[in-house]
């Protein structure tokens, strides 16, 4: 089984910023492979279901960011889940905007609910799918994160969501390394494609 988080925080007030595309991304999941997240498990808003033929379990931690941790723990070992099989999606202010960077394993960086993560489950071998939110400029960064994304930028956001949502599909069906290739950032340089590992 392949346990997919999202990250965010729970609460209207929260819904829809950028912190919370995790969660937003899991919501599109759910909804795309008829997952209905409508259980609380582990500290979590859970839905178990298929997706590629693959039993998986969707999963919000309703801990709050900082504290994640904790729930992705508790479903780690209750499931007996090998690291690989543990997939983590969330917000990364270092990539720009509307971009996707996914990784087999690797530090937190900055990212607060990921450092809880692998703090308490003490593992950093696992998948992770990380959304571009780009970066702050001059504000100050709990703000950045907790605001909603400009108008401007929705229609960016929601393609990113859908791609994510493919990424995910793409490493359960045919492993991550295919993903990776396939939903790295990909930009143009002197008519070049290049890809950013």
């Amino acid at each position: 089984m392949y346990v997919i988080v999202g990250l965010g925080n729970p609460g209207r007030k929260y819904e829809n910023t950028k912190h919370n595309i995790g969660f937003i991304t899991i919501d599109y999941l759910a909804e795309k492979n008829d997952i209905k997240i409508n259980k609380i498990k582990h500290k979590a808003l859970v839905g178990e279901g298929f997706i590629s033929g693959h039993k998986v379990l969707l999963v919000k931690p309703q801990t709050y960011m900082n504290l994640s941790g904790n729930s992705v723990r508790e479903i780690v070992e209750y499931y007996k889940i090998n690291m690989e099989d543990l997939i983590v999606i969330y917000d990364d202010i270092d990539i720009e905007l509307g971009r996707l960077r996914i990784r087999k394993k690797g530090s937190a960086g900055t990212h607060n609910g990921m450092k809880s993560i692998i703090y308490d489950i003490q593992s950093d071998q696992f998948p992770r799918v990380r959304i571009g939110i780009g970066n702050q400029g001059k504000m100050d960064l709990a703000n950045y994160v907790i605001g909603k994304f400009h108008p401007d930028s929705i229609k960016t956001m929601q393609e990113a969501v859908k791609k994510a949502a493919l990424s995910i599909e793409c490493i359960i069906e045919k492993g991550i390394d295919k993903a990776m290739n396939e939903y790295n950032v990909k930009q143009m340089v002197e008519g070049k494609k290049v890809n950013h590992e």
